[in-house]
């Protein structure tokens, strides 16, 4: 978000700006890329809370979409590490003499297979 966004995000919440004096209004245009920085600290730091609740790492994360690009990578390694325990426990099944059977020979492959789609 540049400065020319955020003068209009602060136009559209009915903040006031004085552009006919250039001084004035560059000290109020300040004051709003500061306001909008701290908006999106709390925001972030908002974001960041929840990650850590639920046991995710908030990583490197500066923004909130830096936040939101480590989460998705985060619960994308989640599931494809329980798609491969569950597929473990086919192939485990597939060799028991009690169990084995083809089927759980294919429900392995079809647990991997779901993860290259």
């Amino acid at each position: 978000m540049d400065r020319e966004d955020i003068i209009k995000l602060a136009r559209e919440a009915g903040f006031k700006v004085d552009w006919q004096h250039a001084d004035v209004a560059e000290i109020k245009a300040k004051r709003y890329e500061y306001f909008a920085a701290l908006v999106a600290a709390a925001e972030r730091e908002k974001l960041a809370a929840w990650m850590m609740r639920q046991g995710y790492a908030t990583g490197h994360g500066d923004t909130v979409g830096d936040l939101l690009k480590e989460l998705e990578w985060q619960i994308e390694e989640r599931i494809r590490n329980e798609r491969e325990a569950c597929a473990k426990v086919c192939d485990v099944l597939a060799v028991h003499p009690e169990y084995a059977s083809d089927i759980t020979k294919v429900a392995a492959q079809a647990i991997r297979a779901r993860g290259e789609k």
